[in-house]
């Protein structure tokens, strides 16, 4: 019998190659007959990098600015003229010293740092990741590393930051990185709000990284001057990308990719199962284990368990379901695709246990699908 094993992270406890090795160690340990194929998936997010090197990508790691300025380790992948970054590796709020949030001051230099280093590669085909960012500023200091500058009515250079952007009188794109015209960018990210507004990256995205409403209040006015100086320079795709699908993604990176680099927006689970092969690999196989920490309303909305199951079902292979907790009751988690859901929960109510000791209890889960296999390979039954 084929098992695949497609997880998602369990955030806060285990990467997805992490629980992908847990639940293979239990399924092992309780039916030595089965074939397992460890293939971790992730939404766009944070977990994508890991995601793709898990299917054949190979890591690149490059030393650059973090959110608020200080060196940060980050890594890439590559696999021939394609790269995968995630912007969360060296913008994102885990890069914060000592978690201390700026929600003024961070800024997407060491993102830009990344996208450069990757052309320092040969890449043409750049894969950007958005989600788990500390930044508010539109995507400029990514810009800024590229080549572009932006000044204040004095000639000055602007400080890192979307507070910053409140002082921005030019900005200048002549100096953008000339290999970036033979490049093809795509956004993985499933957020579609604008740039700006009630459903803008300030209002929405910026509470999440340490504003208060007067911060608010700042980031949006100065992401309007961005906006207004932006379509100066660049003109109707600075308009047009305003109000594009994405754009509000990453505390406004995503309006900077679309309107400047002409990047396209793709759901990220659909990126991550195109880059992984999942489709060509579930061909075949009798079962998938697909799965994430919580497994609740917001996952019915393009995230990866989602696309697992919509996968399987298209391939016409039982999905099961493993996560942390749920919310869902059985009549959403049929309806989604998974004929059945363990839970860790399941086995540990307390929530602060089940994320210490994920990887044991994950194991165990494991061994109780295991043996069900075994029993249902036995009977010439499904595991339903």
């Amino acid at each position: 019998m084929r098992v695949i094993l497609a997880p998602d992270k369990f955030k806060g406890s285990l990467s997805a190659p992490e629980v992908a090795r847990h639940l293979a160690t239990g399924l092992a340990s309780a039916n030595a007959d089965l074939q397992i194929e460890l293939m971790p998936v992730a939404d766009g997010g944070e977990g994508t990098v890991d995601a793709v090197i898990a299917a054949g990508f190979t890591r690149v790691s490059a030393t650059v600015q973090g959110p608020t300025g200080e060196p940060v380790s980050a890594d890439f992948a590559v696999r021939g003229k394609v790269a995968v970054i995630e912007m969360a590796a060296a913008s994102g709020l885990a890069q914060l010293p000592d978690g201390r949030l700026s929600p003024l001051g961070a800024g997407t230099y060491g993102t830009g740092q990344l996208v450069a280093a990757a052309l320092d590669h040969g890449c043409t085909d750049i894969v950007l990741g958005l989600g788990g960012s500390a930044t508010t500023d539109g995507g400029s200091g990514m810009l800024a590393a590229l080549g572009a500058t932006f000044k204040d009515a004095a000639g000055r250079h602007l400080a890192p930051g979307g507070g910053a952007l409140c002082q921005v009188t030019n900005i200048d794109l002549t100096g953008l990185d000339p290999r970036m015209g033979g490049v093809t960018f795509t956004l993985a990210s499933d957020v579609d709000n604008p740039l700006l507004g009630p459903d803008g990256a300030a209002a929405i995205f910026s509470p999440q990284k340490g504003a208060t409403d007067a911060h608010v209040e700042h980031l949006e006015r100065a992401l309007e001057r961005y906006f207004r100086i932006m379509a100066n320079a660049l003109g109707t795709a600075a308009v047009d990308a305003i109000d594009a699908p994405g754009a509000g993604a990453a505390g406004g990176t995503g309006y900077a990719a679309l309107a400047v680099l002409s990047a396209k927006r793709r759901p990220g689970i659909e990126v991550v199962l195109e880059l992984t092969g999942l489709a060509e690999h579930l061909s075949g196989a009798d079962v998938v284990i697909t799965g994430e920490g919580s497994l609740d309303e917001q996952s019915l909305f393009g995230k990866a368990p989602m696309g697992v199951a919509s996968a399987a079902r298209t391939a016409g292979v039982n999905v099961v379901a493993v996560c942390g907790r749920t919310t869902l009751d059985e009549a959403a988690l049929g309806g989604a695709g998974f004929t059945r859901t363990f839970a860790l929960t399941d086995l540990e109510p307390d929530v602060s246990r089940c994320m210490i000791h994920a990887g044991q209890l994950l194991e165990r889960i494991g061994a109780t699908i295991g043996m069900e296999l075994a029993a249902a390979l036995k009977e010439e039954t499904t595991l339903v």
